[in-house]
């Protein structure tokens, strides 16, 4: 069955530079899975910690379900990831490095189970960000020239 891409954090592929990218899996409660089934997720401002060896999802937003009930959890409740013990010392020790960050790149599903994409990033500075864009401009309208060439 192929991957489901759920929710994908383009902001963070603006405001980071990815070094290193890792699946990991994600603890949900009740309606949880239903409501990111139904697409009601936002990793816009969501980041991970690692605290005690544990990692943990903070600031995604997932919408309450619709048709659920006093179930319903705290839509910004952290959420923890599961990683061997191992994949989190690794990243505890990139992330110690200065500058260093774990982003949610997407939220997807993998067969029946939620996955996150987490990336190791380093954040852009706004200058960084300002030639990124005028890069990006300058190969648009050369594509866009060569393309009213060959007409």
């Amino acid at each position: 069955m192929p991957v489901k891409v759920i929710a994908d954090n383009r902001k963070a592929r603006h405001d980071y530079y990815i070094e290193e990218s890792i699946e990991a899996g994600i603890v949900l409660k009740g309606t949880e899975v239903k409501s990111i089934r139904a697409g009601r997720v936002n990793l816009k401002d969501a980041y991970a910690s690692i605290s005690q060896g544990e990692i943990f999802i903070e600031g995604m937003h997932i919408s309450p379900y619709e048709h659920g009930n006093i179930n319903n959890v705290d839509p910004l409740r952290k959420r923890k990831l599961l990683l061997h013990k191992r994949q989190i010392l690794k990243l505890e020790q990139k992330i110690k490095e200065k500058g260093l960050t774990l982003v949610p790149l997407k939220i997807y599903f993998n067969n029946a189970n939620v996955k996150v994409d987490l990336a190791v990033a380093r954040g852009k500075k706004l200058y960084d960000k300002r030639a990124v864009a005028a890069e990006k401009s300058a190969r648009r309208d050369i594509d866009r020239a060569l393309k009213s060439r060959q007409r």
